[in-house]
């Protein structure tokens, strides 16, 4: 039976929390100083301690000072408020969680029911270590070379915790895997992961998809409608390209995080949530603050643990490992298994990939389809372009454009210029200009929509979304 050990001064708090956790029918013990803790610590090991910090001989950080003492129990913090200082703090110190004072029946319930010893975690995590010298992989992750396993050591790190992940990287390099993994690894793995892309929902939708609506609260709300918060209830909330989601929609989003309520769209009444946050996006935090696409308090409160992933140009020996895993996987849906030639696997990591491990894998597919026999050659294989493969032309001094009033079909892809350009007359849109720039370079890439994706630098869920904007299906 699990074991919990309340360590808070708070006399009369103490006695309650003891109260609930008994009703849940576990075992549960009492500290009111650091001395009644060492005891209590020493008397019966505990599965789960709820530690207050200011306690009247010391802080309840020095416990943490000697490592034996909580080996085998998870910590949650006991805090008067949730603060991105006490996230890091929790983080640092090894505390898997935390409980905001007054402390809430249904977020007490979530800490209980995701009690785990921490040295399961940590042979789960060991496991998945060991797999990647035999076969290459860390659970849904594939890779060997030094840049991924430092990625596979953040991921071991910060999954045991509760705190807030920020992944970045280019499209196509796998950040939804790496944030299932970590969820994978969790004390919230038996509960829900929904992952929801923040560019591929209209921005009239938005919010009464993340936080859900009430019925009757605008034209064409016939019954309520749950939120993904609401969804995702104790598991994982994966936020990508969090870049997208509107400025008005970002100060919720942070309200959210910052009290641990959310209002549906139409309601009077707030609720709780009990959720983790794993935001991602394909651009610089940094960048994307200084161009208006995310507010700087968000991006401080999501980037509490950052994992930044590696392009796979970065890491082209694992190339081959990837590309046979997809052909394996092709093998087994086909029924049929084929082989790289030699020449195949050389052409791909010669290769520089801008669409990253999603182009590898969709480019092992069409060669499985194209090869006629039993063995992959290079003939179906992307080749090395002369110049920057996957980059559009820099744009050319000297004259300035045509002007405004002249036709349309000068701002069509010049295919004479080296790897194509674009003309925009003065006096343009924005928007005018991004659908003629998405446009042209997808007419440049074949209608290739990863390479077109990755060339611009934004995610292939967002440009499918700019094509459907502009019905793209009647223009090229």
């Amino acid at each position: 039976m699990t074991h919990v050990l309340i360590v808070d001064d708070d006399v009369d708090s103490a006695a309650m929390l003891s109260e609930l956790i008994a009703m849940q029918g576990l075992t549960v013990a009492s500290a009111h100083s650091l001395r009644e803790a060492r005891k209590q610590l020493a008397l019966q090991a505990p599965d789960l301690v709820l530690l207050d910090l200011r306690l009247p001989d010391g802080s309840g950080m020095d416990l943490f000072a000697d490592p034996e003492l909580l080996a085998n129990a998870e910590v949650v913090l006991i805090t008067g408020h949730a603060s991105l200082e006490t996230s890091i703090l929790a983080l640092r110190l090894g505390a898997v969680d935390y409980l905001v004072k007054p402390i809430n029946l249904k977020h007490l319930q979530g800490v209980l029911s995701r009690a785990t010893k921490p040295a399961v975690l940590k042979a789960e995590a060991a496991d998945l270590t060991a797999n990647v010298a035999t076969t290459g992989s860390f659970g849904q992750l594939w890779g060997r070379t030094p840049i991924m396993q430092r990625v596979y050591e953040q991921i071991t790190r910060v999954a045991g915790s509760g705190v807030t992940v920020f992944i970045t990287g280019e499209s196509g390099t796998g950040k939804e895997v790496v944030a299932q993994t970590i969820h994978d690894l969790s004390r919230r793995r038996k509960m829900p992961f929904l992952g929801v892309n923040c560019g591929a929902i209209s921005p009239n939708l938005i919010e009464s998809e993340i936080f859900g609506h009430e019925k009757g609260s605008f034209t064409g709300a016939d019954r309520q409608h749950q939120g993904f918060f609401e969804r995702a209830a104790g598991g994982t909330l994966f936020l990508d390209e969090i870049t997208e989601m509107p400025l008005d929609l970002q100060v919720k989003l942070l309200r959210v995080l910052e009290t641990g309520r959310f209002l549906r769209v139409g309601a009077t009444q707030s609720q709780e949530t009990d959720v983790r946050i794993i935001a991602a996006t394909n651009r610089s935090p940094m960048q994307a603050v200084a161009e208006g696409h995310l507010r700087v308090d968000l991006m401080y409160r999501l980037n509490v643990f950052p994992i930044d992933l590696p392009p796979l140009r970065d890491r082209l020996a694992d190339v081959p490992l990837l590309a046979e895993r997809f052909l394996r996987l092709m093998g087994e849906q086909e029924g049929r298994e084929k082989r790289f030639l030699p020449e195949a696997l050389e052409q791909l990591v010669a290769y520089d990939w801008p669409g990253n491990v999603r182009e590898l894998r969709n480019a092992v597919q069409r060669a499985y389809v194209m090869a006629p026999g039993d063995t992959i050659d290079a003939q179906w294989l992307p080749q090395r372009a002369e110049g920057a493969p996957g980059a559009l032309a820099p744009r050319a001094s000297g004259p300035a454009p045509a002007p405004a009033s002249e036709p349309r079909a000068e701002m069509a892809l010049q295919q004479g210029e080296p790897n194509g350009s674009v003309l925009l007359p003065l006096g343009i849109s924005l928007a005018e200009a991004e659908q003629t720039l998405i446009l042209a370079t997808l007419k440049h890439y074949g209608r290739q929509k990863e390479r077109t994706a990755a060339a611009l630098g934004i995610s292939l869920k967002t440009l499918y979304n700019r094509l459907k904007q502009y019905a793209a299906d009647d223009k090229v």
